[in-house]
C-alpha cells in the first residue's frame, strides 16, 4: 500500500529550504533592491518566477490538471534528478526499468546511488504481465515506465500501468515525452486514480524547443510540493519561460508539424518495409522509428559517410538503428541513401 510518507526520506522531511528574494516578495513594486542584482536594465538583469507561475497557469488549462500538480524543471531531466533525490534512500531503495528503454532512468540512478532493477519487455516491447511482478509488490523507489517507449516506439495501455500502480509501494514514473505524436490518452487522465503516479512531459519533441530544456512532472500536490522544496531556487531562466509561454499559447504551428511528422513517419514506414536490406520497421506512436537491419552496423556507418546520423541501438535490441522521423526532403534522401547502400 502506498504512503507518501513512507517514502520521503527523512533528511529531506526535516529539511528547510532556501528562500530566495523573489519568492518572499511577489507584490508589485517600483524599486527592487532586495535580491544583489544588477539594477540597469538589460530584460535579463532580474532573477525569473521561481515558480514560472505563468507557465503553470497555460499547463493547467492545456493538461487540466491544478497549478499546485505541475512541476516546471531544467529538461524532464532534472524531475528525474529531483524524485530520486526526495524518495529513494541511497544505498537502501531500487530503480526498475523495463529495458529496452531510456537510458538517463539508470545513470541518474546510479548518480544517487540507487541500484537500478531491470525487468525485460516481452518479446513484442510489453510490459509483463502484473503477475511476473510480484517481487516488486512491496518495494519503496521509483518505478519507470516510457510510454512511448524510447527506442521501441510502442505505447502501454493505460490499464497494464494503473495494474503496476496500485500494487507497488513507491512511485510509478510515466514518461511521456514523445505523447503528443500518439493516439492514445495520457497517463495524467490517472492521477486522480493513484497517489503514486508522476507523469512527466516535455516541450523539446512535439514543441520543437529541446535547446530550451523544458521539462515537466505532473502529480499529487503533496508530491509537486516535495520537489519544488528541493528544487535550485531559480532552476528555469527567464528566456525558457518566455519562448515555453509563447509556445503554449500558440499551438497552431506545433499541432502542424505534429500532423505532418505523423504522415511522414507512415510514408517512411512504407517505404523502409520495401527495401531488401530492412527486416522489421516496428510499429511506432513516436517521432522516431527502430528498424532492425541484416547488415545494421554497415547500415550505420555508410549513412554516417553521407552525412546523415541516425542512432545505433544494437546494444539494445540486435541489429536495430533508431531513426527520427525528418522533414519530406530529409526522409528522401534517407530512403534513397539506404537504398543505394
Amino acid at each position: 500500500m502506498f504512503k507518501l510518507e513512507n517514502i520521503i526520506r527523512k533528511n529531506i522531511i526535516d529539511l528547510t529550504p532556501y528562500s530566495s528574494a523573489r519568492e518572499e516578495f511577489k507584490e508589485e513594486a517600483t524599486i527592487l533592491l532586495d535580491a544583489n542584482e544588477n539594477p540597469f536594465e538589460t530584460a535579463l538583469n532580474r532573477y525569473p518566477d521561481p515558480f514560472q507561475t505563468a507557465l503553470k497557469n497555460e499547463l493547467s488549462i492545456i493538461k487540466k490538471v491544478a497549478p499546485n500538480q505541475i512541476f516546471v524543471g531544467n529538461g524532464s531531466d532534472e524531475a528525474i534528478d529531483l524524485l530520486f533525490r526526495a524518495f529513494c534512500e541511497p544505498g537502501k531503495d531500487k530503480s526498475y526499468v523495463f529495458p529496452p528503454t531510456y537510458g538517463m532512468y539508470e545513470v541518474s540512478a546510479n548518480i544517487n546511488n540507487i541500484e537500478t532493477v531491470k525487468i525485460s519487455l516481452n518479446s513484442d516491447f510489453q510490459l509483463p504481465h502484473i503477475n511476473e511482478l510480484v517481487n516488486i509488490v512491496d518495494s519503496n523507489g521509483l518505478l519507470f515506465i516510457c510510454s512511448p517507449n524510447n527506442p521501441t516506439g510502442n505505447v502501454y495501455p493505460l490499464n497494464a500501468i494503473k495494474e503496476i500502480a496500485v500494487v507497488f509501494s513507491g512511485l510509478v514514473v510515466v514518461d511521456e515525452a514523445y505523447i503528443e505524436f500518439s493516439s492514445s490518452e495520457s497517463a495524467i487522465s490517472l492521477l486522480n486514480e493513484l497517489p503514486n503516479l508522476v507523469v512527466l512531459n516535455t516541450l523539446s519533441k512535439a514543441y520543437g524547443l529541446a535547446g530550451l530544456r523544458l521539462g515537466m512532472a505532473f502529480a499529487r500536490k503533496e508530491v509537486i510540493a516535495v520537489m519544488n522544496k528541493i528544487k535550485p531556487p531559480y532552476n528555469v531562466n527567464s528566456i525558457s519561460q518566455i519562448e515555453g509561454l509563447k509556445a503554449l499559447k500558440n499551438t497552431k504551428k506545433s499541432l502542424s508539424q505534429i500532423d505532418l511528422l505523423k504522415s511522414e513517419r507512415t510514408l517512411l514506414t512504407k517505404a523502409l518495409s520495401a527495401i531488401p536490406s530492412v527486416i522489421t520497421v516496428y510499429p511506432s506512436e513516436a517521432n522516431f522509428l527502430l528498424i532492425e537491419f541484416d547488415q545494421s552496423d554497415k547500415i550505420f556507418v555508410s549513412l554516417k559517410s553521407k552525412g546523415i546520423i541516425v542512432r545505433n541501438r544494437t546494444k539494445e535490441v540486435k541489429n536495430c538503428l533508431r531513426i527520427t522521423v525528418g522533414t519530406p526532403e530529409q526522409n528522401r534522401i534517407l530512403i534513397n541513401a539506404i537504398k543505394d547502400i
